[in-house]
């Protein structure tokens, strides 16, 4: 699931312009999962509107506030979606500045018609973990505007991570979060991830051209065709793998990690199966397997002939 090893190591809780009215701020929270950390933003020179202002951590917190010059204040916050590594500051930074938080919706808005039937049968999220307390001010759709002093932030509704997940334009620039990341391919994890969606918004951020992606971990992606091109034909791989492992006979979506991801350390293997049995759903969905009984993350599934 990972990618080579590249040279992002900057400090944390320091303020690094990118390029003028752009700004990234690494939170202190560095894992498995986060990589260094959760990579926060700062757009604009005047309004300043805060990307992602990542976990409950008041360090990371005074950094963002201590970021601000002479006549800028936190006009706009800006969630990409509820994971406990980019929302839980939210409320604190309102709190502080008076700026209000859009976001797609709550933990579970976005999420597809066969996830709300997996969550109903008590199929828990895994990875990240949730922040089910999170609720936006501002609701945004599919191409809101979130504009200003200088600056217009576009929403890209980008499931597939996360129901809510969204992405942000500005010109050329797109703000990827977790769907498109600087350091690992993102993990879909039932009932809170949609591998099928991840695919559609792999494509559609895919028809436009841009210049940089801005990962919620990791370093910029100067070739963001390229990372997109890599992402599908890395996850049409795994299906390929699983539907051959499957030609074999019935598996679960557990013995089919531990035979496909031999490389992943074991620490990381549950995030593994819970990729794999992503893609089991996907390709149920394309009539390609089926489980033997009721569908569930225990369940053992069969290739349909």
């Amino acid at each position: 699931m990972q990618l080579p090893p590249d040279n992002f190591n900057p400090a944390p809780s320091v303020a690094e312009e990118l390029e003028p009215g752009l700004r990234r701020i690494l939170a202190p929270n560095p894992s498995p999962m986060t990589y260094r950390g959760t990579n926060t933003y700062l757009i604009g020179t005047r309004d300043i509107a805060v990307i992602d202002p990542g976990p409950a951590n008041s360090d990371h917190l005074d950094a963002i506030l201590a970021a601000l010059g002479p006549g800028e204040r936190i006009s706009h916050i800006v969630v990409t979606h509820t994971h406990l590594d980019h929302s839980p500051l939210a409320a604190p930074l309102s709190d502080r500045t008076g700026a209000q938080v859009h976001a797609f919706g709550g933990p579970t808005a976005g999420r597809s018609a066969v996830m709300e039937q997996l969550a109903a049968s008590g199929l828990a999220g895994g990875g990240e973990g949730i922040d089910t307390a999170f609720a936006p001010d501002v609701t945004v759709s599919d191409g809101t505007v979130i504009d200003g002093d200088g600056w217009a932030l576009e929403v890209i509704h980008t499931p597939g991570h996360l129901g809510n997940h969204i992405a942000l334009a500005l010109d050329d620039l797109c703000f990827t979060a977790d769907h498109v990341m600087g350091w690992a391919t993102s993990l879909v994890s039932p009932p809170d991830g949609d591998l099928t969606d991840f695919m559609d918004s792999c494509h559609r951020l895919r028809q436009r051209t841009w210049r940089t992606f801005h990962p919620g971990h990791g370093a910029p992606v100067a070739t963001p065709a390229d990372r997109l091109d890599w992402l599908v034909n890395h996850r049409q791989s795994r299906e390929t793998a699983i539907l051959n492992t499957l030609a074999d006979g019935p598996a679960t979506a557990r013995s089919l990690a531990e035979r496909i991801y031999t490389e992943v350390p074991p620490a990381l293997l549950p995030a593994a199966e819970r990729n794999v049995f992503a893609h089991l759903v996907d390709l149920m969905g394309k009539n390609l397997v089926s489980p033997i009984e009721s569908l569930s993350a225990l369940a053992t599934f069969e290739r349909r002939v």
